[in-house]
Order: C-alpha cells, then structure tokens, then sequence
C-alpha cells in the first residue's frame, strides 16, 4: 500500500497527536501486560516510561529512520519470574531485572558489534530458522498455563482429576475472559480502521465492563464471589512511577536461604541470555517486516548493527526504570502499514506520550484494577501468537531433510518436556536447554555441508556460464524452454 507519510515526513501537528495517540492504544495492551503477569509489586507506570524511555534510546541509535516503537517483551517474562524465584528479598528480586535486561542487551551489543566486521551470513549458519522457529514457538507454549490460570481465576486444580475445580468466581472469571478474547478477535477480523488496529484495547474495555457489572452484584449479601474488580485499589493511586531502581534501595539485597549474591547472578544470566538470542530472530524479521512497508532496507540503512544497538541499549534503559526487556513490537509496526503513516516524527512523539501518561495516577490506576481473567483472556491470544510466529518460520523448513528434522525435534520435545536443569545453584531453563541443544543438534548435522556447499558452488559455477550464453544471446535448448513453461504453469496453481 502507498504511505501517506514517508518515513521523513511531519504531519500536521493535530494529525501528529492523533496518529501517536493510536500508536499508544496500539501498543498499550501488551507493555503493561508484563509487569502485571510477572507481579511482585512491578510498576505498570514504570513499565510504561521505560518503554517511551527505550524507544527514545532507540531512535537516536537508528538516526531516526526506523519507525518503530519498543515495548515490554513477552519473551523475557519467564526469565523476570525467576529474578524473584528462591526466596529473595524484593530488592534483590528488582538487582536481578535490571542485571538481567543488560546482560540481554549486551548480547545484542556483541552481535552488533561482530555484525559490523564480520556481516550477517554466520548468523543463518548457527541460528537458522529450524533452530529459532521453535524455540520461539516454545515462548508462546512455556506461558499459556499462566493464561489458563488467569482465566480460571479462583478455581482449584485437582492433580488426580487433571482438571480445575470449578466454583461461582471462577465461572464469572472464565465469562468475563471468553468475552474478552471474543471481542478481540471479532475486532481483529471484522473491525475496520482504528477498531483493527487496536482489537486488544477493544476487548479488555469489553471484559473491564462485564467484570464490573458482576462486581456491582457483589455487594449484596451473600453475593462476595461476583467480585471480580478490586476498586479498592483507587484509594492508593500510584501518583508517580515507581523506578525499579529505586526499588533496589529500598531494602536488603538479600539471597535465597543457602545461596550466594554469585549463585544469584548466574542463575540470572543463563535466564536472560538464551532468550536475548530468540528475540534477536524477532528482531530480525520485524525490521525485515517495517522495510517492506516503507520501502527501504533498514538493515543496510541504518543497518543492522545500528537498530540492534538500539534495541539493547533500549532495553537497558527500559530495564532501569521499569524492569522489563524491550522488543521491537508487532503491533506498532501494523500500525504503521494499516495507517500508512511511518513518519518516525509519530513514534517520537508517542514516546514521550508515553512517558507523560506515566505520570497519570488515575490512567495507570485503572490499568492496575484490571482483573486477572480479562488479561488471560487476551493472553490467550498474545502467547498463541508467539507460539505462532515460531510455528511461521518453522513453515519455510524443509522437513523433509532429516538434519532439519532432528533439529526441530530435539528443540520441541527438549521445550515441551520441560527440560530444565539446575548444576548447584544455576538454573538453565526449560527454553534455555532446547535452544542450546537445537544449535548443538543443527551443527551437528550440517558438518559435512562445507562439502556439500563446495559441490553448490561447482553447479552455481555451471548456471553462471549458462547465464553468460543466455546474455551472449545463444540459444537455449528446446528441453529448456519445455522446463521452464511447466514450472511457470505449476507454480500458477493451473497445471501441477
């Protein structure tokens, strides 16, 4: 589609406001939906001002050319669990998302840096599609019990029936997700303009509104267990961002019972790291992605190396204030095709917005008193589409080659299995352990395949010099001709 604003141009200022306004709305659902899964008091304002805070970072890095916002990472939400995991104190907890976020963006900063010298072509050859297909699938997968759990919020699981244990509450709960998921879905695919844009805005309003009518009930006598909402939490707004690392200071840094600040830090190391090089595959197809919309290779200008010291340091910044690990987000850069507006000029001001937003006590309290269930029930599809990306790139593996096979196995069966080990105090997690064993399995396989490439340069040789015949203006042979009409016809769905 044809952009009504290139990448350079300024809308006028009212335009301006209302395209970064949509941005925001486009973008809002997922950002403070981390901080509000991972729990532990995290601050949604936070989480909001380090994502503008990020994306500012982002776009000085990028020389403003790329029109794309960074949001809360849904990646990075099992590894801010385990920064709380143990037993830590709180402090201690909050040290470990900030160390966390930068050891994730360091990676990004090394990659960049060997990108600079050494190009891209290493990277398919380590981490090729069949390797990060599944792993971000896996993503998706780890999670969706933290959906369903939301969704049953208030019902019991029975490990002998294998099921959950319904009761009043929790049959409200699943009401008010299935509403939820169902508005948002009927958004996405019926909606036109603004409500496509922003189906996940659409359906929590509709399950916020469900959830309070059910809480309204909740106040006769004997009707507790419709309480769905909190409202008591508008009595305390949060009047100003708490900034994660102000939270370091304000208690002891203190360790799980029998470990050590050194155990800690590797635990959260090998629950960051993995996961940074899954993202960095997001990263790529989504820049991918923004450069055939606007029509302009973003990873030769500014290049790759450019938008992944961006994307890491971003995340730092992002990690200091609120907590959470950036990402190049999806929805951001669906808001630029369907609007057919990428002026960077709109993601800049949709940044600050967002930082100013975090200030809003009323805005962000409303955002905080958001049950539990009408989140699961846009998890639902937020985690599926993870699990779903992954399952795309999966898509263009050819299969039937057995060293692919092996590969996307061991990763599947490694992730889903739960494959999790810990070596004294170190953790690696479930999705670590299948990545490490993918590239392990991929290069495995593909030993022999400088052989097999030396054989493809001899072929590749012998279509160059029949290429130098055709430009020589020599005729082809008539079984050439024969060949290439059928092919023509088969890949034309006609003739197969």
């Amino acid at each position: 589609m044809k952009l009504i604003y290139g990448v350079k141009d300024r809308p006028t200022p009212g335009r301006l406001v209302l395209f970064a306004l949509q941005q925001l709305l486009a973008i809002l659902a997922a950002t403070i939906a981390v901080p509000m899964i991972v729990g532990n008091g995290m601050s949604i304002a936070a989480a909001l001002f380090g994502a503008g805070a990020g994306t500012l970072i982002y776009l000085l890095f990028t020389k403003f050319k790329s029109p794309v916002f960074l949001g809360s990472s849904f990646a990075f939400i099992g590894s801010m669990t385990a920064a709380f995991a143990g037993g830590v104190s709180a402090s201690l907890g909050y040290l470990g998302l900030i160390i966390g976020a930068v050891f994730a963006g360091l990676v990004y900063v090394v990659i960049a840096v060997i990108i600079k010298f050494a190009g891209v072509k290493w990277i398919d050859k380590v981490m090729p599609a069949a390797v990060i297909g599944p792993t971000v699938a896996l993503i998706g997968l780890s999670l969706s019990g933290s959906a369903v759990q939301n969704v049953l919020n208030g019902a019991t699981f029975d490990a002998d029936l294998g099921s959950y244990l319904m009761n009043t509450h929790s049959l409200l709960s699943l009401l008010c997700a299935l509403v939820t998921l169902a508005v948002t879905i009927v958004c996405s695919v019926y909606g036109k303009k603004m409500l496509k844009m922003i189906p996940f805005i659409i359906g929590i309003l509709s399950g916020y509104a469900l959830a309070s009518v059910f809480t309204a009930f909740s106040y006769i006598p004997g009707a507790e267990s419709m309480r769905i909402i909190d409202f008591t939490i508008f009595s305390s707004m949060e009047w100003y961002p708490h900034f994660t690392f102000l939270e370091v200071f304000d208690g002891s840094l203190t360790p799980a019972e029998g470990a050590s600040i050194g155990s800690y830090i590797g635990t959260i190391a090998v629950a960051y790291i993995p996961v940074a090089f899954v993202v960095f595959a997001e990263h790529l197809a989504d820049h991918k992605n923004i450069s055939s919309i606007i029509e302009t290779d973003l990873l030769t200008d500014p290049g790759l190396s450019r938008t992944l010291l961006g994307d890491g340091v971003g995340s730092m910044v992002g990690a200091v204030f609120g907590g959470c690990p950036n990402t190049t987000y999806g929805e951001s850069i669906g808001c630029v095709a369907i609007s057919g507006n990428a002026s960077v000029l709109t993601i800049f001001v949709t940044a600050l917005l967002a930082i100013v937003a975090s200030f809003v006590a009323p805005f962000i309290t409303f955002l905080a008193s958001i049950p539990s269930c009408v989140m699961g029930g846009v998890c639902i599809a937020l985690y599926g589409f993870i699990a779903v990306s992954g399952l795309k790139m999966v898509q263009k593996v050819d299969l039937n080659d057995n060293g692919n096979l092996f590969t996307v196995s061991s990763v599947l069966i490694a992730g889903v299995g739960g494959m999790a080990l810990t070596f004294g105090k170190i953790t690696l997690t479930a999705i670590a352990c299948a990545l490490i064993l993918g590239i392990l399995t991929n290069l495995l396989v593909n030993i022999n395949k400088k052989k097999e490439g030396h054989g493809e340069g001899v072929a590749a040789d012998a279509a160059g010099t029949a290429e130098a015949a055709e430009e020589t203006n020599e005729a082809p042979a008539p079984e050439s001709v024969a060949a290439d009409t059928a092919e023509a016809e088969g890949d034309d769905g006609k003739i197969s």
